[in-house]
C-alpha cells in the first residue's frame, strides 16, 4: 500500500501492572537467525498507515502538515492497493518526524487491510520473506504485484502487522529530522517470542531493556511495567510490555513522533482540530502527550527533556 502511494510522490516530486506483578518470558533475544539478510533501507522508506473516512481525508492531511511541517503527494482520488478490486483515496504525507499513508476507502476494505500499523520498504521482497518466516512471522498476504513493485502484509509473534513493499525503481527520499518510533503493546506471555523475531528480521539491537520504566508511560503512575527500545534499520521500535489494564488511550497510539518543543508542536495541533488526549507529563527523559488528529488517528508527540 505504501508503494502505490509512493508513485504520486516521484511522479509529483511492558509488562504494565502493579509493581509485584511476576513476569514471565521476558528474557530478551539478541541473537540473529543465521544467514537472515538485511532487507531494510532506511527510516525515511517506512510509513505508519491511516485509515480514515473519505469525509475526513483532506482535514486529516491539513491538520498533520500544520503540526509537523512537510507536504504531501498529490491525492489520489481512486487507487487500487490491494489484491483484489478495491477503491481507496490515498495520499503520502511526508514530515520532518515521519512519513504517513493516508487511506480512506470508499469501498469495504479486504481483509486484512486495514490492520497494519507501518509499510516497510525492502531490498528485495522474496529475501524479506524468507527472513520473515525465518524470524517466525507469519504471512498474512503473500506477494502481490502493483504498478511499480511488489506488495505483502506478515504479522509478527504477538499480532503484530506489518507490511512490506518493493519497488521496480528505487525511491530516493530525504532523511528525517527525527525518527519515530513504531510502539508495540505486547503481553507478558508473547513478549520474548515477539522481540527475538523482530530483532532476527530487522537485524536490530535492543538498545535498552528496562524492567521497571515508570507507569506514567501507560496510565499507571503508581506502577512499574517493562520496557525495550529496539533499533534498526528500519528505525525505532519501542515495546510495552503490559497485562493489558490499560486506560483510554493508551494502546491505541501506534506511532510516537519526536519533536524539537512540545509545547509550541500542541500550540500548531490543536489550532487545526487535534485534541490532547493525555496532557504533557515528564518521564524518562522527554515530555510526552497523547493526541487525537481530525479523523480519529491516535498518536503520541514527544520531546526531548533538556537537562543542565
Amino acid at each position: 500500500m505504501t508503494r502505490i502511494l509512493a508513485v504520486t510522490a516521484v511522479a509529483a516530486l511492558v509488562t504494565a501492572g502493579s509493581a509485584g506483578l511476576v513476569l514471565t518470558n521476558t528474557a530478551p533475544a539478541v541473537v540473529h537467525a543465521a544467514g537472515t539478510p538485511n532487507v531494510a533501507v532506511g527510516p525515511q522508506y517506512d510509513s505508519t498507515h491511516v485509515f480514515v473516512v473519505p469525509a475526513d481525508f483532506d482535514r486529516f492531511v491539513a491538520s498533520v502538515l500544520a503540526t509537523f511541517g512537510g507536504s504531501a503527494s498529490s491525492k489520489q482520488g481512486s487507487a487500487t492497493v490491494t489484491p483484489f478490486p478495491s477503491s481507496t483515496l490515498s495520499q503520502i504525507v511526508f514530515t520532518p518526524a515521519g512519513i504517513l499513508s493516508v487511506f480512506g476507502f470508499t469501498t469495504p476494505v479486504p481483509y486484512p487491510f486495514g490492520a497494519e500499523r507501518t509499510g516497510y520498504l525492502v531490498t528485495d521482497m522474496d529475501a524479506a520473506i524468507r527472513a520473515a518466516r525465518a524470524a517466525g512471522a507469519d504471512v498474512l498476504v503473500a506477494p502481490f504485484n502493483d504498478p511499480i513493485g511488489r506488495d505483502a502484509i506478515i504479522q509478527f509473534p504477538g499480532g503484530v502487522n506489518t507490511q512490506l513493499y518493493w519497488h521496480t525503481a528505487a525511491p530516493s527520499y530525504k532523511p528525517l529530522q527525527t525518527i519515530p518510533e513504531n510502539r508495540v503493546y505486547v503481553s507478558a506471555d508473547r513478549a520474548a517470542a515477539f522481540i527475538r523475531s523482530f530483532l532476527a528480521f530487522s537485524r536490530g539491537k535492543a538498545i535498552t531493556d528496562d524492567r521497571h520504566a515508570p507507569g506514567v508511560e501507560i496510565g499507571r503512575p503508581t506502577d512499574t511495567y517493562r520496557q525495550v527500545r529496539i533499533e534498526s534499520n528500519f528505525g525505532k521500535l519501542v515495546v510495552l510490555v503490559t497485562d493489558g489494564h490499560l486506560p483510554y488511550p493508551y494502546g491505541r497510539e501506534v506511532t510516537g513522533y519526536e519533536v524539537a518543543n512540545l509545547a509550541d508542536t500542541l500550540i500548531k495541533a490543536k489550532a487545526t482540530g487535534v485534541s490532547i488526549l493525555i496532557a504533557p507529563y515528564k518521564a524518562d527523559g522527554r515530555e510526552s502527550a497523547i493526541v487525537q488528529f481530525p479523523g480519529g488517528y491516535i498518536a503520541e508527540i514527544h520531546s526531548p527533556v533538556m537537562t543542565f
